[in-house]
C-alpha cells in the first residue's frame, strides 16, 4: 500500500479504517521491524512495534507541535475505529518525534503504521489501519531473521572535544555576568552505517543493556531515553525529570558513594531544581493537582547516576499528549533557565542543528492519550547512512569543562555500545 503523506501547509482530510485484534502472546517485538527503517517504542519488553507507514505528518516551525494536535484530532475524527480491547497503544495510534528547535532543517513527524503489534501485561495484540475503502489485509506479519553484525566507530563530529571545553567555559563566564541559571551546552560524534547494515541489532543493544529506560525508534531517530517528558492516561498525567548526573563506581562502595555524592551535590541540586521548576509551570496551566517529592531520588542507570523527580496530577482541560508536549518543550533539563537566554547561547555555540535531539519523541493514541520521552542517548540515522549522536550537559556557574566533557562521554556510551 502506498502511504498517505501530508504536510501542516497542505492539510487534507484522510479516512482510516482501523482494527485491533488479539494475537497469542508476543514475547519479542524487535523481530518484526522493518529492519533498515524500525517503528519502535519499548521498555521492559512492552510497547508497540510499527510496520509500513499509512500515513506520514510533517510539521515545521515555532508551533509544529501545536500543528500537529490539530491535525490528528482531525485524523481521528475521521476514522472508523474497532478496538475491542481498549488498552493503552490498542487502536489507533501514531509514532512521532520532533524537532528539538524552532528552526530546525529536520522535519517533524507523526507517523501512522499500516500494522501495530502491541504487548503490554503479558498481553498481545495486532492492530490494522488501512485508507477507509482499500481491501482489508488479513495476514499478520511474520517475525524475520536478525542481519549480519557489524561494528561502527564514533568520532567527533562539528563540535571537537577541545572545542566543547571551550564553549562550556564561554557558557560559564556568561551564566556569570549575566545572572543566568542554567544551559544546556551538546556536541556530537558522527560514523557511517552500511545501507545493508540491520539498524534492529542496534535496538537489541539498547533494549538489553537499558531496559528500564524508553528503547525508541522513529523516522531513523534511534536511542533509549531514561526521561519520560510526559504521560497522558485516562486523565491523569505524569513526568519523571532527571537532571544532574554522575558516573558509577567500580564497585559496590565506590558506586554507594558516587550516589551520596550526587544527592548532596549543590552544583547538582540547583541544575536539578531548574528543571523541575520549568516542567511544574508548563504543567499548572493543565492540572488541578500536581504532586512531587520535596527532595529528589537518586535513579541508578547502567553507566550512571541522575538526580530525578516525579510528578503526577490530573488533567483538568482535556488537553491531549500532544498538547502537554507542546507546553512543556523545551524543559529546561535540555534547553537551559530562562529559556530563551539559553536558546541564544546554544544557538550561538553549537555549530550543528540538533535535529530532533533533546525533543519529544514517543506515540500518541486516538483518545490523545500516550507516551512522550525526551530523545536523548539517541542517534539520527539518515537515509544514506550517515549517522549523527549527540549528548549535553547541564551548565551552570559552578560547572568545571573538563568533568562536562567526561559527563558528555558517559551519556554517549548507550549509542557507542550499540552501534559499536
Amino acid at each position: 500500500m502506498t502511504p498517505l503523506s501530508t504536510t501542516a501547509h497542505e492539510p487534507r482530510v484522510v479516512e482510516l479504517t482501523v482494527e485491533t485484534t488479539p494475537l497469542d502472546d508476543v514475547l519479542q517485538l524487535l523481530p518484526f521491524l522493518d529492519a533498515r527503517r524500525p517503528l519502535l517504542w519499548m521498555r521492559k519488553g512492552e510497547g508497540l512495534a510499527g510496520i509500513g507507514t499509512a500515513l506520514r505528518l510533517e510539521f515545521t516551525g515555532p508551533d509544529r507541535m501545536r500543528k500537529a494536535a490539530i491535525a490528528w484530532r482531525e485524523v481521528v475524527a475521521a476514522a472508523t475505529v474497532a478496538d475491542p480491547i481498549g488498552k493503552p497503544g490498542t487502536g489507533l495510534v501514531a509514532f512521532g518525534t520532533f524537532a528539538f528547535a524552532d528552526d530546525s532543517a529536520l522535519t517533524s513527524v507523526l507517523i501512522v503504521p499500516e500494522v501495530v503489534i502491541g504487548r503490554r501485561g503479558g498481553r498481545s495484540w495486532i492492530t490494522r489501519i488501512r485508507p477507509t475503502g482499500s481491501d482489508a489485509e488479513t495476514t499478520t506479519p511474520r517475525p524475520t531473521a536478525f542481519g549480519a553484525e557489524y561494528r561502527l566507530s564514533l568520532l567527533p563530529g562539528s563540535l571537537k572535544p577541545a572545542a566543547y571545553r571551550e564553549a562550556v567555559a564561554d557558557a560559564v563566564t556568561h551564566i556569570r555576568a549575566h545572572d543566568l541559571g542554567k544551559v544546556v551546552l551538546a556536541r556530537d560524534l558522527v560514523g557511517h552505517l552500511p545501507l545493508e547494515s540491520d539498524v534492529r541489532r542496534a535496538l537489541v543493544e539498547l533494549a538489553l543493556g537499558y531496559p528500564d529506560c524508553w528503547t525508541f525508534a522513529v523516522d531513523g531517530l534511534v536511542g533509549s531515553s531514561p526521561e519520560t517528558l510526559v504521560r497522558v492516561d485516562h486523565g491523569t498525567v505524569s513526568a519523571r525529570v532527571l537532571a544532574g548526573t554522575i558516573s558509577r563506581g567500580p564497585d559496590g562502595a565506590s558506586d554507594h558513594q558516587a550516589a551520596v555524592e550526587l544527592a548532596a551535590s549543590l552544583k547538582d541540586l540547583d541544575e536539578h531544581q531548574f528543571a523541575v521548576t520549568s516542567v511544574l509551570a508548563a504543567l499548572e496551566p493543565h492540572s488541578s493537582s500536581l504532586e512531587t517529592s520535596a527532595l529528589p531520588f537518586t535513579l541508578k542507570l547502567p553507566n550512571l547516576w541522575h538526580l530525578a523527580t516525579d510528578v503526577a496530577g490530573t488533567l483538568s482541560d482535556g488537553s491531549t499528549s500532544l498538547d502537554l508536549i507542546d507546553a512543556l518543550h523545551p524543559t529546561a533539563a535540555v534547553a537551559g533557565t530562562p529559556t530563551v537566554d539559553a536558546l541564544e547561547i546554544i544557538r550561538r555555540l553549537e555549530p550543528f542543528d540538533r535535529g530532533r535531539y533533546a525533543g519529544p519523541v514517543g506515540w500518541v493514541g486516538a483518545d490523545g492519550d500516550g507516551e512522550w520521552a525526551i530523545a536523548l542517548r539517541c542517534a539520527q540515522l539518515a537515509e544514506t547512512g550517515d549517522l549523527t549522536a549527540y549528548a549535553g550537559c547541564g551548565i551552570v556557574a559552578e560547572s568545571d569543562p573538563e568533568r562536562e566533557l567526561a559527563e558528555t562521554t558517559m551519556k554517549f556510551r548507550p549509542i557507542v555500545e550499540a552501534f559499536g
